[in-house]
């Protein structure tokens, strides 16, 4: 049974509409970060304060390969992991990578108050979020599919995916 894999910048709803995804698919939910949180007993701010950003991308990888051949899962990565070419291509062996975007203003509104976020906490927060969204756009491209969160509820965006993927089933019987 394939994986769905969500894609997307931090704020666009990978971990919420990953969790829900899974419970309408009747799927196990695996966010990456929270993982690689449990492998390293670290938070993600540690790795990058004490290990680097090198370090926590590595990271990333050894966790990709770890689900290369997990099935039946729906897989919330973080917003860097697609920055690293071997890891779509591993996500891409058994899963069906679904991109999730909103704008700029959208995801400053979602993320202006955490702290979590090590990329974001330096300088202006906006400003951050922009350069970011313009250095990983091009990454981005490979879902097959992207939704734009900005003005959905969580529940419509899973329906669209639910829709997506039966749309995406039905063709793949035609053609067989």
């Amino acid at each position: 049974m394939y994986n769905v894999v969500l894609i997307g910048f931090m704020g666009t709803g990978k971990t919420v509409v990953g969790k829900r995804l899974a419970a309408r698919l009747n799927k196990k939910f695996i966010d990456t970060d929270a993982e690689i949180e449990k492998v390293t007993g670290k938070t993600i701010e540690q790795i990058f304060a004490r290990d680097g950003v090198i370090r926590f991308r590595s990271e990333e990888t050894l966790l990709a390969r770890k689900l290369e051949n997990q099935e039946n899962t729906v897989i919330s990565t973080g917003g860097g992991m697609v920055l690293d070419p071997e890891n779509i291509r591993l996500f891409k062996k058994n899963g069906i990578i679904i991109g999730l975007s909103a704008s700029p203003e959208i995801i400053y509104q979602r993320v202006k108050h955490k702290r979590n976020r090590p990329l974001l906490n330096k300088g202006d927060l906006k400003t951050k979020i922009k350069e970011l969204l313009d250095e990983r756009t091009e990454s981005y491209k490979v879902a097959e599919f992207t939704i734009d969160t900005g003005d959905k509820k969580v529940e419509e965006v899973v329906d669209i995916i639910i829709s997506y993927l039966d749309d995406r089933k039905s063709r793949n019987h035609e053609k067989s």
